[in-house]
């Protein structure tokens, strides 16, 4: 039987959105021993995105996908990170992720979600999908937990909306990040229990 190691230098990972949620998601996917990654975002590191996003102060302007890739081949330079500069929609999802076992839904906004979540169940209904939803605000942390649907798996507390008033700050995003990881690794390890 195959053991973790080797099974998770195997396979590749998608991950839609490189900010909050996609940057520590992907880190926390490196350090665990994944070494595929295909990422997908056109924004630039902010230093508003600094409280929160897995980027550090050299790297404000700078593409998220690429200084993400920077990031991971510090951690582990045998990894290999496809980045895409561009915004994901209905017309490049299945190109951009048809070859992943699993992919984490990593966007901002409720609109972009809807679609991804569609255009994927769509094209491609036998790859897992994991999606945040609700990572505003802090505290409530036993509030965040999974729900699975099929083969989309939602980790938050699929209300607490992030704006003005409930900001995403780095507890709770790093909490969504780091559980939409480990449910995707317990996708991927699944068949070796």
């Amino acid at each position: 039987m195959e053991n973790i190691s080797a099974r998770l230098e195997k396979v590749c990972v998608g991950i839609a959105g490189a900010g909050g949620l996609g940057s520590n998601a992907a880190m926390a996917l490196i350090r665990a021993g994944v070494r595929n990654i295909v990422i997908a975002d056109y924004d630039y590191v902010e230093k508003s995105n600094l409280n929160r996003q897995y980027f550090f102060t050299d790297q404000i302007g700078i593409l998220k996908v690429e200084a993400l890739k920077i990031n991971a081949l510090r951690v582990n330079p045998d990894c290999s990170i496809k980045t895409h500069p561009v915004k994901v929609t209905p017309d490049n999802a299945v190109e951009l992720f048809s070859n992943c076992d699993v992919i984490i839904e990593a966007f901002d906004k409720a609109d972009q979600k809807i679609i991804l979540i569609e255009t994927l169940m769509e094209y491609l209904p036998n790859i897992p999908l994991i999606v945040g939803s609700g990572i505003g605000g802090w505290g409530k942390s036993d509030e965040i937990r999974r729900k699975r649907m099929g083969n989309i798996i939602i980790c938050g507390d699929f209300e607490t909306e992030a704006n003005e008033s409930s900001p995403p700050l780095s507890p709770r995003v790093g909490i969504v990040a780091n559980m939409q990881a480990n449910e995707a690794l317990g996708m991927i390890l699944s068949e070796l229990q």
